[in-house]
């Protein structure tokens, strides 16, 4: 970053923020949503407020789901919270953005907001882990690339769960491909209870169901 950088906050294409009038932004994810309620079980049941991190936190999937975290959909509405943002340096602009649209919203669960660049601020202490980064595949890469590209991301990830993180730590893998990458952040933490970990795989899911239902010339609703 250079001196003198504006610091803007991330358009969204409707033309909406977080405190808009009306329904606010249009949540797609409820499966991620749903399969955050494995995490719910990490928060304390006193008014001590839970670390939550999230990876990726400049990007669009992490900006739809920051609010719903932060205003307590998600873990809670009596369970305050310490929101920590982690993403690569150069998208540290865009954090500072995102953390203004935050606090411009005066969420009363929302104990503090943490914007970082460092494993080691973003993977302290913490209660609750939702790893959305990963390397996405890019025209012309074959999945072997991708796959040994997120190996380097989430043995990254799950070294620093095991080094700076509390051993009750509660994981949701959500990059792609979510079940390899949540293996290797498992085996990186060897100390974390292998059921802290877990992934969105209702792509993966969806796909058995369409071949079974294929298979068996039924539509898939009858495939389960």
């Amino acid at each position: 970053m250079g001196d003198g950088m504006e610091i803007t906050r991330p358009s969204q294409t409707d033309g909406r923020t977080y405190c808009s009038e009306g329904d606010g932004p249009v949540f797609t994810m409820l499966t991620l949503l749903t399969a955050m309620y494995i995490v719910v079980q990490a928060a304390s049941s006193e008014a001590d407020p839970i670390r939550v991190l999230v990876t990726g936190a400049a990007g669009q999937i992490a900006y739809s789901l920051l609010y719903s975290i932060a205003k307590g959909d998600v873990f809670g509405k009596d369970q305050p919270i310490i929101l920590v943002l982690l993403d690569i340096s150069p998208m540290l602009p865009v954090l500072d953005g995102v953390v203004m649209e935050l606090q411009d919203c005066a969420l009363p669960l929302l104990r503090e907001v943490i914007p970082t660049d460092k494993v080691e601020v973003g993977f302290k202490d913490l209660d609750a882990a939702i790893l959305v980064g990963s390397m996405p595949r890019k025209e012309g890469m074959e999945r072997k690339d991708l796959l040994k590209a997120n190996v380097a991301i989430f043995k990254t990830q799950g070294a620093a769960l095991e080094k700076y993180a509390k051993k009750t730590v509660r994981v949701l893998v959500v990059g792609n491909p979510a079940n390899t990458n949540c293996l290797i952040a498992s085996k990186s933490a060897p100390s974390i209870p292998k059921e802290n970990f877990s992934c969105l795989t209702r792509l993966d899911h969806n796909r058995a169901r369409s071949q079974v239902g294929q298979s068996q010339k039924a539509p898939s609703r009858k495939g389960d």
